[in-house]
């Protein structure tokens, strides 16, 4: 039976870098989403149609401005999204839910700090990474830069590290000719990664530039990855192979990555609003869409 959201559930379009994502505002509407209603929602052809989707929800916690839940395209949810961040920074700010230029918010991953710049882009304290097997997870023997992993019976090396996500990211000699939809859907699965990972992609320009592709767990291959970019710009540090200020140059577009090693990974880059509507019914009927 198609269950009719009162009203229509008003629901705003956006992307970052072409990584596209459906907004809900849940403090001035009742959110309930499911597994099944996120699936159809990012449904190319038959719902609005996007990569993930972003619920803004009230923060209880003091020192807190708002929670933030991500949800992939297969209805999984997950702890990270830094594409999704900066959009999530614009759209409470263009719907008067905050005035400040600085806000701190609440990820399954943990609190990220949102800075909205003077040029319109948004800045993202993406929060320290993580090198521990045990909390991505990954099945290894110990703390490493590098892992060998078995694909297909090919070893391929990769760093694994959390950022509030999982990634797994390999050097490529270029990332036009590299394996992404064969390599990626195997990395993303492998048993090795028990809960799943991002495989990331990255062909190293010079010290300052990379050129990143990157299959998300639950998403597939977006035009652009957040915490992906900030991923292969901390594992490349730490091989010391690139710089404290990296270029990441993606399909959709460019992101900066701060990280000198040690501390927070920042990334800077742009979010872009691109329509409204509502939703007046959950799937499967015509009228689903205003």
């Amino acid at each position: 039976m198609t269950t009719r959201p009162q009203d229509g559930l008003r629901f705003t379009k956006m992307h970052g870098l072409g990584n596209d994502f459906v907004v809900f505002d849940a403090i001035r509407q009742d959110v309930r989403l499911t597994p099944e209603r996120v699936r159809w929602i990012a449904n190319r052809r038959l719902g609005v149609g996007c990569d993930q989707v972003l619920v803004v929800e009230p923060s209880t916690e003091a020192g807190v401005d708002f929670g933030y839940r991500i949800f992939n395209a297969d209805g999984g949810e997950v702890q990270q999204c830094g594409n999704g961040a900066r959009c999530f920074a614009r759209f409470v700010q263009d719907e008067g839910l905050s005035a400040k230029d600085v806000l701190t918010v609440r990820t399954a991953g943990g609190l990220i700090t949102l800075r909205r710049l003077a040029s319109g882009d948004v800045q993202v304290n993406m929060g320290s990474i993580r090198l521990d097997p045990k909390t991505l997870p990954f099945v290894a023997t110990g703390t490493a830069l590098v892992h060998r992993l078995d694909v297909a019976g090919r070893a391929v090396e990769i760093t694994a590290l959390s950022i509030g996500n999982p990634h797994a990211v390999q050097i490529v000699e270029d990332v036009d000719t590299a394996a992404v939809q064969v390599d990626g859907p195997l990395i993303e699965r492998h048993t090795r990664f028990p809960e799943g990972v991002n495989a990331g992609f990255m062909q190293i320009v010079d010290r300052r530039t990379i050129r990143l592709r990157v299959y998300e767990r639950g998403a597939g291959e977006t035009e652009a990855c957040g915490s992906g970019a900030c991923a292969a710009v901390a594992a490349g540090r730490l091989r010391g192979l690139l710089d404290d200020e990296v270029i990441v140059h993606l399909r959709g577009g460019l992101l900066t990555i701060r990280f000198d090693g040690v501390g927070p990974v920042w990334m800077e880059g742009p979010a872009c609003r691109v329509y409204e509507g509502r939703l007046w019914a959950w799937g499967g009927d015509h009228e689903a869409i205003e």
